[in-house]
């Protein structure tokens, strides 16, 4: 059985794979990264169709643009919408992505509006049709459609039932690439820079 979330990036994504991960599916991610944006515009259901063949679920972008075709590619499949409130995922994919352009995020919000921050009506826009269109292409198949939102407390109980799972893990849920676990992280290299000289030391994390 095929697993696509097709909820957008900065919703739950990385949590929701090491989840499916830890109870046995194959994972994959991000693609077209290296892949030129006209490109990636005509071939990215292509090549997305091709790589889906190859794993037990997918997550992040682009795949959200494409749950239509992998609906009709792989029959019997499993959907999962991760969702997040509108005001905190933007703040989220605005503070994690910033101003830089980025081919993938031209793809999916508009090749003038590449980085969220200076596009914020944009990225709203795109993110909440997304969500309406998703509801409305399964409205009338609810088994095929999970919508999965961390924020309100889902978790292993929900992803287990809708997996028709009986062995998934108890207890709090993974919470994968939070901005503590990214602080942490960037602290962590910054101590370490400190001690071989490269910056100057920093004592104190911030």
């Amino acid at each position: 059985m095929k697993i696509f979330c097709i909820g957008f990036q900065k919703t739950g994504t990385s949590s929701l794979r090491d989840a499916l991960s830890e109870i046995g599916y194959s994972v994959t991610g991000v693609f077209g990264r290296d892949v030129p944006l006209d490109e990636l515009r005509r071939t990215y259901v292509e090549r997305g169709l091709e790589i889906a063949q190859r794993f037990d679920s997918v997550e992040d972008m682009p795949w959200p643009l494409m749950f239509r075709e992998l609906d009709a590619a792989f029959p019997g499949a499993k959907f999962i919408l991760t969702m997040r409130d509108t005001d905190r995922w933007y703040h989220s994919i605005a503070s994690h992505f910033g101003a830089e352009p980025y081919h993938i995020q031209q793809l999916t919000y508009g090749e003038d509006a590449g980085a969220p921050v200076g596009h914020e009506a944009r990225y709203r826009e795109v993110y909440d049709a997304h969500n309406a269109a998703v509801r409305e292409y399964f409205a009338d198949r609810p088994d095929d459609l999970l919508e999965f939102w961390l924020e309100r407390g889902h978790g292993w109980n929900e992803l287990s039932a809708f997996l028709g799972r009986d062995d998934c893990p108890s207890g709090a849920f993974v919470h994968t690439n939070s901005r503590s676990q990214r602080m942490g992280l960037y602290n962590r290299v910054r101590r370490k820079l400190s001690k071989m000289g490269v910056l100057p030391y920093a004592g104190m994390d911030g």
